[in-house]
């Protein structure tokens, strides 16, 4: 299988258990029958709780959460273990031959230490180096990576990194034609209607002129972040979308007809 793969970023509210999860995984499976995809999960909500149980006080700088030694025992613990496995399971279960991974694993995602110009925020990371080859050769082999987060510091020692920063960082290695970021919403609407497409130059028009706004504005962003690394085509969408092939594509001809 020699197809360059896509990508597909979940975040942690598509992967609570119960009917949620049971809708990602009947979305995920016919599109991971029908080409390669590497994805990346996410998992806030689950450490939270698991923070809250234990005692620990969640704190966020500018949205990153701030991560000393006990956080990241449990960032670790809930996204490289609970939460990866927990996808996984339930892939393999239907056939898909998941692999659950994290950045730590075979040096897959190396990652430094996040200088923020607003505090300290511990051990929380960002991407220096992505072992694509790595993925490329699981892929060839037939599997489905799904990857934690968690990367690989100059010291030995895991990182915390914000899975949508991974998700970009893995896309632009391989150089993905495209990407697709699961979120709450079908996609950008223009008076309550989907665009199923969008140039990167109306998309950042839309921000300015504020038809984009609110909570999509850093979706926008992100999908435009992937096609400025190399990405071919972003997609914003959300399950229902999924499972229908629908959502906005970000420059380029919408994947989803070609496939």
């Amino acid at each position: 299988m020699n197809e360059t793969p896509g990508l597909i970023k979940i975040g942690g509210a598509e992967l609570e258990n119960g009917p949620i999860l049971d809708t990602l995984v009947e979305a995920l499976v016919p599109l991971l029958q029908q080409r390669p995809m590497v994805i990346v999960h996410g998992g806030g909500s689950d450490i939270a709780r698991l923070q809250e149980r234990l005692g620990l006080e969640p704190c966020f700088v500018d949205g990153l959460r701030v991560t000393d030694d006990a956080c990241m025992d449990v960032a670790e613990m809930v996204l490289s273990g609970s939460v990866n496995k927990r996808l996984t399971a339930r892939l393999v279960q239907r056939g898909v031959r998941a692999i659950g991974l994290s950045g730590v694993d075979g040096g897959l995602l190396r990652a430094k230490k996040l200088a923020h110009p607003k505090g300290d925020l511990g051990r929380v990371g960002e991407i220096t180096a992505v072992d694509a080859a790595c993925l490329r050769d699981l892929i060839a082999h037939g599997f489905t990576p799904v990857i934690s987060p968690i990367s690989l510091g100059e010291d030995g020692c895991p990182f915390n990194v914000n899975a949508d920063h991974a998700a970009l960082a893995i896309a632009s290695a391989l150089k993905a034609p495209e990407m697709i970021f699961l979120t709450n919403v079908p996609g950008v609407l223009d008076n309550g209607a989907l665009l199923p497409e969008l140039s990167a130059q109306q998309a950042m028009r839309m921000i300015d002129t504020g038809v984009i706004f609110g909570g999509m504005i850093p979706k926008v962003q992100s999908a435009l972040a992937a096609i400025e690394v190399g990405v071919g085509a972003a997609c914003i969408t959300d399950l229902a979308g999924l499972a229908a092939r629908s959502g906005t594509w970000l420059s380029g001809q919408p994947a989803y007809s070609s496939h």
